[in-house]
């Protein structure tokens, strides 16, 4: 979708006849080895593929994107007085909200390796809108002092890149990302000649493809709209999904030989799920994720959960902080300032594993009754900010500390003791 060039002047156009042909056949797609188109529309028809870009958009999409600020004793708060924090948080733009907003830029992503978006600033230089673009409406241009340019075709208009917000995915080149359906046109292009194979089959009949053949004595039809008859009624009978495994009844002493393989020995199936376990390793998703759960099992399923979080969509999060990072705050703001997505929903074991874990936290003294309540979206209790220490670890000549014991508590204490 992008072309990466020397950008010469303000002037230089692409509204002639020739970039013209090549934008349309670009978005038209190309033809992979099996001999069928590939594009965004027809890889999206796969749903292997179209399950891959949507959980990946939606997994973005959901989780809470935060600006924090940094405060002096190494702690962080969310920055919620920062004129940002309400555009990427809440509503980056009039139109959208900002599920929608996360869920079309890594969609865009997923298809094209590119996101797009107009910065609306306002006089001090703070963020007001993020405007996506099409990625068919703009072409990338390299600059002579090394920087990238954006050309927006419909307005003919070039911008630079403090005015623009780019994500790039796996880049080649530092400008662009490159679309993953165009650099795996021939995997995907072999998926979608399976899914119409199958079809095909459906369509055309499962197990009668054949000829039909007379004895050799009998004597010829030699009438050919007999023939024609004859053929279109047999295949009007036994041809097409309701009429599989149909029974024929030939007379005259006809046979019908099977000519087609059926779809156990074609090994259809395997191939359309081998085709969807390749889509999967293009977007590094476990394919239980877009319910392929032949091999997952309830013992690892939350293992394989916790693995597409850190090797398939934190790659994508890391993308998408960096770019607002560079492009979103103002250079003298990112010491103090900084954006990250939450991702610690996704990353909580079952029940039965949380509380484990809190226990050992809370009794080793490293988290609090409120700790634990916070991350489980409960509210604070009276006296839940008090951390806990246990005795063998604690100072011997502060033993009244680790036992929140007052001074007369600490006499009883050691009158006891005394006696014992």
């Amino acid at each position: 979708m992008f072309i990466s060039n020397f950008f010469q002047s303000r002037g230089a156009s692409s509204n002639n006849p020739g970039t013209e042909w090549g934008n349309w056949a670009s978005s038209m797609g190309s033809s992979s080895s099996a001999g069928t188109l590939v594009n965004k529309d027809t890889a999206l028809a796969l749903a292997a593929l179209r399950g891959c870009v949507t959980l990946l958009a939606e997994s973005v999409a959901q989780l809470p994107c935060e600006l924090y600020r940094r405060t002096a004793d190494g702690g962080r708060e969310r920055a919620t007085d920062h004129p940002l924090y309400d555009v990427i948080h809440s509503q980056p733009n009039r139109k959208d909200t900002a599920f929608e907003y996360y869920e079309q830029s890594q969609g865009a992503l997923g298809l094209d390796g590119n996101h797009i978006a107009l910065i609306d600033r306002d006089g001090a230089g703070y963020v007001r809108e993020l405007i996506p673009v099409s990625n068919t409406k703009v072409r990338v241009l390299k600059g002579n002092d090394g920087m990238p340019y954006y050309h927006l075709l419909d307005q003919n208009d070039i911008l630079p890149a403090r005015m623009v917000h780019h994500i790039k995915g796996f880049s080649l080149d530092g400008f662009v990302g490159v679309s993953p359906i165009d650099t795996n046109a021939d995997a995907i292009g072999l998926a979608i000649a399976t899914e119409q194979h199958a079809s095909a089959v459906f369509s055309r009949g499962t197990t009668m493809s054949g000829v039909i053949e007379r004895p050799r004595e009998a004597s010829p039809i030699t009438d050919q709209t007999k023939v024609d008859r004859l053929l279109s009624k047999f295949a009007e009978r036994h041809s097409g999904v309701r009429n599989m495994f149909s029974i024929a009844l030939l007379q005259e002493g006809m046979s019908y030989k099977q000519l087609a393989m059926d779809n156990e020995k074609a090994q259809l199936l395997e191939s359309r799920k081998h085709s969807a376990v390749t889509v999967c390793q293009l977007y590094k998703v476990s394919p239980h994720m877009i319910q392929m759960m032949d091999k997952a099992t309830f013992n690892n399923v939350e293992h394989m959960g916790l693995q597409y979080v850190t090797y398939a969509l934190l790659p994508w999060l890391k993308r998408h902080e960096s770019a607002m990072m560079r492009d979103l705050l103002l250079p003298s703001e990112r010491g103090e300032y900084y954006i990250e997505f939450n991702v610690s929903g996704l990353l909580r074991g079952d029940q039965k594993s949380r509380y484990e874990a809190y226990a050992i936290g809370r009794n080793w003294g490293w988290l609090s009754a409120d700790d634990v309540r916070r991350m489980e979206n409960m509210p604070p209790i009276p006296g839940g900010n008090r951390y806990l220490t246990p005795l063998n670890m604690a100072d011997p000549g502060n033993t009244a500390q680790a036992l929140n014991a007052s001074p007369s508590q600490m006499k009883d204490i050691e009158d006891i003791l005394c006696r014992a």
